[in-house]
């Protein structure tokens, strides 16, 4: 077989060489770490996403401390029109925007009228693989030019067929072997026949078959040891498009990424990476195999998969949505990602993420447990940490998008951050809020047009009681008391009512009491609060004012 006469039949317009591109992309600076997200542009961006994005932003930026730092590029993996979908990219862009995940080069987020695919910033691209074509078929080329790789005419038929015959001979599927014979020996004019014929065709790599055992250093999971490809992969589709095997191998290359980050499913397709790489003469990167991200199952007790069909925390919608803040959402995947970071965080409360010392060394190669009560326990502590000022910019930046409809009440931002504030100072600082949306729901009662009684006096009170110990504190209210006048005069309104003033006796001698200082105090909260549950009742009532505090208890004495 004459390859050079084969090589230009096959891609008679590709003049550029390899040894051209390798030119046009050189190497890049040595010792630093390059890391990249290739998603595909399918409209739903995932936790996943977030967790993989996230350890190649640590690789790759971690390094500024020493003075080294590395490379974090996009790169949009869109060469299957059928998962195409408009906007996707801006998705993705902003999604991980919101989580402070930023890149240093790659796909940017396109201007009005700016055409797909042209938005992006380095010297390495083009980053979206739609854009690539030529390049990928110059490396095919040069493939099929040293006899690695070869056209197959194989039809549909034909390839149902053989699947057919290995399934029934318990054999593996695939092309490889004696069933890659055929078209692997074809003649140069019978190649040349076939296309005249206008018969369809693939390239595929003509594998060394050696399927002995190789070994490769995963830095999460250590020595990999598996067998080697037979499998005559394909690396250009019929209709010129690699497959993302080729794609990969080919950017990650020129593009000179030092570190692949991706899931485990992808360890079974390492052995075809590895033999690509090898007849591609590159360096291979380091890869990064990361755990699945798993949960509790609710109904089982067991251990599965994150499902996009079952777990809406899955998608980082879900996030955005109930208004998580960016910093608890990392901190938690932190714990997820470093065995050691719990610790750490222990040691070093007040110390910012970054001055983590992150490794691939001590992530765990077994299914990470994802934990949604144990994020709103972490969530709960990070917005402790923040001031409130700085958490009424958050919670309006969150209404401006998912709850317009309050954003004229949170306009005054004094009232709302003494809102934030309550409690927040105290010997033991209460840890009320979650998240944006959970915040709301927590103190919309601050705002009449959200003022609902939603819980039941006690049991202990009845309703006689209620309105006349309503009446009562009304009677005897004087916004300027102090904290302690004020409890005093409750304990008043408890001691003539017949209820015990000390909880505790009430508890010992329950037939002596209607009820104890708890319940009384507890009608007043639900006057004014609309609820049984609440931060400081006084400290509340400083921030409404003395004249919603009296209208909301008169409104209920009715």
């Amino acid at each position: 077989m004459d390859y050079n006469k084969l090589a230009d039949l096959l891609f008679p317009n590709i003049d550029k060489t390899p040894e051209d591109y390798e030119a046009l992309y050189p190497a890049r600076e040595e010792g630093k770490i390059i890391t990249r997200l290739g998603p595909s542009p399918t409209g739903f961006i995932h936790l996943g996403n977030l967790y993989g994005a996230f350890v190649d932003e640590r690789l790759a930026h971690q390094g500024a401390k020493s003075g080294q730092p590395g490379t974090f590029y996009l790169r949009i993996e869109d060469t299957d029109d059928k998962r195409f979908v408009e906007g996707a990219v801006e998705t993705v862009i902003n999604s991980l925007k919101f989580f402070d995940i930023n890149f240093d080069e790659g796909a940017t987020l396109p201007s009005p009228g700016e055409a797909y695919g042209s938005a992006e910033s380095g010297a390495y691209g083009p980053y979206f693989q739609s854009k690539r074509g030529s390049i990928y078929q110059a490396f095919a080329k040069k493939l099929v030019l040293e006899g690695k790789a070869y056209p197959c005419f194989l039809t549909e038929e034909e390839l149902s067929d053989i699947r057919a015959q290995q399934e029934a001979n318990k054999e593996t599927t695939g092309i490889y072997g004696k069933y890659a014979e055929k078209n692997r020996n074809l003649s140069y004019e019978e190649v040349e026949a076939n296309i005249k014929a206008g018969k369809s065709y693939v390239i595929r790599m003509k594998s060394d078959g050696d399927t002995s055992y190789f070994k490769v250093m995963d830095a999460i999971r250590g020595e990999v040891s598996m067998p080697g490809n037979d499998q005559d992969t394909i690396i250009l589709k019929a209709n010129g498009i690699p497959t993302y095997h080729f794609a990969h191998v080919v950017d990650d290359h020129l593009m000179r990424t030092t570190h692949v980050v991706r899931g485990e499913e992808w360890l079974m397709s390492l052995p075809i990476h590895v033999e690509l790489f090898g007849k591609l003469g590159f360096e291979m990167p380091t890869y990064c195999h990361t755990a699945v991200l798993m949960k509790i199952d609710e109904e089982t007790g067991n251990k599965r998969k994150l499902s996009k069909r079952k777990d809406p925390e899955l998608s980082l919608d879900y996030y955005r949505n109930e208004g998580y803040h960016p910093q608890a959402v990392k901190e938690y995947l932190m714990t997820i990602l470093n065995s050691n970071f719990e610790e750490w965080r222990a040691e070093n409360p007040d110390a910012d993420l970054d001055e983590f010392n992150f490794t691939t060394e001590k992530m765990s190669s077994a299914g990470a447990l994802f934990d949604l009560n144990k994020l709103n326990d972490i969530s709960k502590d990070v917005l402790l940490k923040i001031p409130a000022v700085e958490l009424a910019d958050f919670l309006i930046e969150w209404a401006r998008e998912f709850k317009p409809n309050i954003l004229p009440l949170l306009e005054d931002k004094e009232y709302l951050v003494k809102i934030l504030d309550l409690g927040r100072d105290e010997a033991k600082p209460r840890k009320d809020f979650i998240c944006a949306k959970q915040m709301w729901d927590f103190i919309s009662y601050f705002y009449d047009d959200y003022f609902v009684i939603e819980d039941r006096i006690p049991e202990q009170v009845s309703d006689e009681d209620a309105k006349e110990i309503l009446r009562r504190y009304l009677e005897t209210y004087d916004h300027s008391d102090d904290q302690s006048a004020w409890f005093e005069k409750i304990r008043t309104i408890t001691d003539e009512l017949g209820y015990a003033v000390k909880p505790k006796d009430y508890k010992k001698h329950p037939e002596e009491y209607k009820g104890s200082v708890a319940h009384v105090s507890t009608v007043v909260r639900i006057a004014v609060m609309g609820r049984s549950q609440s931060p400081d009742v006084w400290s509340i009532q400083q921030i409404l004012g003395e004249d919603k505090v009296r209208a909301r208890i008169a409104e209920l004495i009715g």
